[in-house]
């Protein structure tokens, strides 16, 4: 635990201007961010008596064991470089929304010659129009369905799309009308974005237009006695209105804003957000997070504002937000906002009437998800703790194992070797820290050579970290600059290192003093001054305000080159999660006596003796611990065995997954992979152009060469490569004895 005062600031070197602070570790990673009007008094807030402190700030500012600050302008600037700094460094102490599901949207691909409507998940594209978030996919599909009677939008995916082009022959929608068919050029392509376009104005709420239009339609169709046209016409008017019926009038006015409530605790705190667009909710979304710093419904709410709307433009971004509290900073927060419409947005506490009454029952949807969140959790953390301390008793470990790795080597007879790495910390498993490894060191099927191989490797990249952090303390044999004393850690390194710092990785791109060493670094160009606080190691800190130089760009911030190494490599000190940078208490194998045997061999041969291993064996579920001829036997109910079989299994599946996708893609050759400097773009622009690599084979040079960015020598190259493939004998359909002509893109 550090001493906030080791690497306080000293009076008057923190700028009282507008700025982002971030507290690092002592490895150097950025464990919290944050922005100020005002700096000086901000960041000294964070180095009063350890008493009168918050309890998760004081375990923060114990934790971390340097400051640095950068200098903006205006407060939007802070805002925006707060929500980029947070992004790229996932600090730990702060604020993460993470979502309580995956929410599907309703898409429109507008950046398709074709536009296409779909279901889709995850991460935003661009050029795509999204509506929702909806609850189900299924509300989507039902509200797809009636629409497409009015507005038949293509929604077949590029395969199909492709097929009944080729074969002229349109899917079953585009017989029944739900779909205009453009693949067989019943409607032109500048027609059919009318309709995407018309489809996308009625989701965002303009719906009478149409409806009026389909009404003054049918009754012309019944005067002019066309009462099969009229009834068609009448048919896709209800439809229009049952779909809109799916989402209920809230807000009589059309109005077109987002709802953020905030349940709370002293632990924990739910969002729930309504999406409202023309008086009608339009979707929905909650998120839950721990409070792992000291933040109050204010603070909660502009952290919910930056993850919601800090990658929308435009649209996106409602006209009106309406929250619970309003910001401390309301006014840099709203015009952030608008930035990023483009037009003014109303942030406010709603006060009176249907938004106040809608707003209560967003409240009352936040209440319920806390509850029902903390249920789940109070079940899964009592289970996950007790499972921990079985495993912890069992195996004789003087903690609980609460970062787990686990290890398994896949293969299909001795081809494709390949081995996966699953982590678990705190009975949870840790997605982002999962690795896979391939089998360099030899060929062919040896389970526990490859078991020794992967774990050399990982602890070697783990103690590599460990040397250049300066927390592992080696004494090289040859000689040179660095042969003298243990390898410097990141704490010689920082914005504001001045004085002598040992050792060539003195860099910083703020120095201000003359650095000893051949690999002091200039600093890095940028727009915003930079200061920092740091432990004594470092020297002493300059004095004085650090001079801002201009505002810092929105979408990047300012960042610091990275320090250099002797050896001219990045070092990669930038505060950002290293991929093997941190050790587990306890290493499991998928195997017996053998593979355990294996791994610590490895481990001991690293010099790593602080690493509990173990093996989980298949048939019996045993446990083995090395240099013990008797395996631990778990009790069958025991949840610390049920803890250790989920985390086999996640390594065994993610190893078989990587293991299938290396031989599929080995398998899936073509012989137009042997044409030397034809990449995988131009290859799919020839098979594209010709639609097989039958069609493509019948070529001359002369119509190869009419492919963009095809030239006659790679022309030529390609002939000469399909002229020396012998094509695969024909498939035939055993049922009708009819040839299957090849048109499958170029696979054999």
């Amino acid at each position: 635990m550090a001493d906030p005062s080791s690497y306080r600031p000293k009076p008057g070197q923190i700028p009282d201007s507008p700025g982002v602070y971030k507290f690092r570790d002592e490895h150097r990673r950025v464990i919290y961010v944050g922005k100020a009007k005002n700096l000086r008094q901000r960041v000294a807030n964070y180095f009063q008596d350890l008493a009168n402190l918050h309890p998760r700030t004081r375990t923060m500012v114990t934790t971390a064991a340097s400051v640095e600050w950068t200098v903006v302008s205006t407060e939007v600037e802070a805002l925006q470089l707060e929500y980029s700094w947070i992004k790229e460094f996932d600090p730990r102490f702060n604020v993460k929304y993470r979502d309580d599901k995956s929410y599907p949207y309703l898409a429109v691909t507008l950046n398709e010659e074709f536009p296409r409507v779909q279901v889709m998940r995850g991460a935003k594209k661009k050029g795509v129009r999204y509506f929702g978030p909806y609850g189900h996919a299924w509300a989507i599909r039902e509200t797809v369905d009636l629409m497409l009677r009015v507005f038949p939008v293509r929604t077949c995916s590029a395969g199909v799309f492709k097929n009944a082009a080729r074969t002229g022959r349109p899917c079953l929608l585009g017989y029944i009308g739900k779909c205009s068919a453009p693949c067989v050029g019943r409607v032109t392509p500048e027609e059919h974005r009318d309709l995407a376009e018309d489809f996308c104005d009625f989701m965002a709420g303009r719906t009478g237009t149409y409806i009026r239009r389909l009404e003054k339609d049918m009754m012309q169709a019944a005067e002019e006695m066309e009462y099969e046209r009229a009834a068609r016409l009448r048919d896709d008017a209800e439809a229009l209105k049952r779909a809109m019926e799916k989402s209920a009038v809230v807000l009589a006015d059309a109005t077109d804003a987002d709802l953020i409530a905030v349940a709370e605790d002293e632990l924990e705190a739910a969002l729930q957000i309504f999406h409202v667009r023309g008086g009608r909710v339009r979707g929905q979304r909650g998120w839950v997070t721990d409070k792992v710093e000291a933040v109050d419904t204010s603070g909660l709410v502009e952290h919910a504002l930056q993850q919601l709307y800090g990658e929308e433009r435009g649209d996106a971004v409602p006209k009106e937000v309406l929250v619970p509290a309003l910001p401390e900073d309301t006014e840099a927060v709203s015009q952030w906002l608008a930035e990023r419409r483009g037009s003014q947005v109303s942030l406010r506490i709603p006060q009176r009437g249907d938004k106040k009454d809608l707003m209560a029952t967003v409240q009352r949807n936040a209440q319920q998800a806390l509850g029902l969140h903390k249920t789940k959790r109070a079940s899964d953390l009592t289970t996950r703790s007790r499972a921990l301390e079985e495993i912890a008793e069992a195996l004789g470990l003087d903690t609980a194992p609460l970062r787990i790795e686990c290890y398994d080597i896949s293969h299909l007879q001795g081809d494709d070797v390949v081995a996966s790495m699953v982590v678990f910390e705190d009975g949870l498993a840790r997605k982002s820290e999962y690795r896979r490894f391939q089998i360099k060191g030899f060929e062919g099927q040896d389970d526990v050579r490859s078991m020794h191989e992967v774990i050399g490797r990982r602890f070697k990249r783990y103690l590599q970290e460990k040397e250049r952090t300066g927390e592992w303390e080696e004494q090289p044999t040859d000689t040179g600059p660095a042969a003298t004393g243990p390898v410097p850690g990141p704490a010689a390194t920082g914005p504001a290192a001045t004085g002598p710092v040992p050792g060539p990785a003195a860099t910083g791109p703020a120095a201000t003093g003359p650095v000893p060493g051949p690999a002091a670094t200039e600093p890095a160009p940028g727009p915003a001054a930079t200061g920092s606080g740091l432990a004594p190691a470092t020297g002493p800190a300059p004095t004085g305000p650090a001079p801002a130089t201009g505002p810092v760009p929105a979408a990047t911030g300012p960042a610091p080159g990275p320090a250099v190494a002797e050896d001219g490599e990045p070092r990669e000190d930038d505060g950002r999660p290293k991929r093997f940078a941190y050790p587990p208490q306890l290493v499991v194998v998928d195997g017996g006596q053998p593979q355990v045997a294996a791994a610590k061999r490895a481990l001991d041969e690293l010099g790593i003796d602080d690493i509990a291993v173990c093996g989980l064996a298949k048939r019996l579920e045993e446990v083995w611990l090395p240099d013990d001829d008797d395996p631990v036997v778990l009790p069958r109910s025991s949840e610390g065995l049920y803890l250790l079989q989920r985390v086999r299994d996640e390594a065994h599946r993610f190893a078989i997954t990587y293991q299938r996708a290396k031989r599929a893609k080995r398998i899936r050759t073509s012989p137009l992979d042997d044409v030397s400097g034809l990449g995988e773009t131009r290859k799919q622009a020839l098979i594209k152009h010709f639609g097989s690599v039958k069609k493509l084979r019948q070529a001359t040079i002369d119509e190869i060469c009419e492919v963009p960015g095809i030239g006659r020598r790679t022309a030529e190259s390609v002939a000469a490569a399909l002229a020396s493939t012998a094509p695969a004998a024909p498939a035939v359909n055993t049922a009708t004895g009819e040839i299957i002509e090849e048109d499958d893109g170029g696979s054999s």
